[in-house]
């Protein structure tokens, strides 16, 4: 597949006609990154604008103590890094990938003329920088001050409603290799405290799970937040 039907699928771009997905994308290198792979560190960070093509990565920090603290997973049409005064936060942190992904990275200087040429794009990739700022302050909030079950509740809604997929008797399966682990790296806890709770969500019928695989019943754990 060509760069420019690469292009055409970033939910970003849709508002470009198919001269300026030409024009991007002599502006657009893409690179394949393999499964477990750091695209950036603190100590490695580069300029640079990166739209996911294809795959998933990791977006995380380190305390003082070396533990791990995951920020955000973002999939296919995400984009994230700092280019021309356009930042997604992501200067001091670990992007590392979760399986094999498609990386595109954008030109500096002709993305700066392509900007001012297109202000519905400009206005489109504003738009995606706000919500990601409204949905990570959210998401803080509700970590800094929720007990631990509801930082969990919180944490598998965010996951169903980004890689949710199909629905079966109410539950929406997280289409994501999730350990009990990594669930712990996103509310800032042991692995063992995370586990014990999602197994009172199973007793609960809240939640069922699978090797590396959790499919929620969004309703109910919405009530629960409510409840709480």
């Amino acid at each position: 597949m060509d760069k420019i039907a690469y292009l055409s699928q970033f939910n970003l771009l849709q508002c470009l006609s198919l001269e300026d997905l030409r024009e991007m994308d002599r502006m657009t290198s893409i690179t394949t990154i393999p499964k477990n792979k750091y695209i950036q560190t603190p100590s490695s960070f580069t300029e640079g604008l990166y739209f996911i093509k294809k795959g998933k990565v990791r977006i995380y920090k380190l305390n003082t103590d070396g533990k791990q603290f995951t920020l955000d997973i973002l999939n296919e049409g995400n984009v994230f890094g700092e280019l021309s005064g356009i930042s997604f936060g992501t200067r001091e942190m670990f992007i590392e990938t979760l399986e094999e992904c498609d990386i595109c990275l954008m030109d500096k200087s002709r993305f700066e003329t392509f900007l001012i040429d297109h202000p519905r794009f400009m206005m489109n990739l504003l738009q995606m920088m706000s919500e990601r700022i409204v949905n990570m302050n959210h998401l803080a909030y509700s970590l800094a001050l929720g007990k631990l079950r509801i930082r969990i509740l919180h944490v598998l809604i965010k996951l169903a409603d980004q890689f949710g997929t199909g629905s079966s008797e109410g539950f929406v399966q997280i289409d994501l290799s999730v350990s009990h682990q990594e669930i712990a790296n996103m509310v800032g806890a042991t692995r063992e405290a995370v586990s014990s709770i999602l197994q009172d969500f199973v007793k609960e019928e809240l939640i069922q799970t699978k090797y590396k695989t959790i499919s929620i019943h969004r309703e109910k754990l919405i009530r629960e937040l409510n409840r709480d």
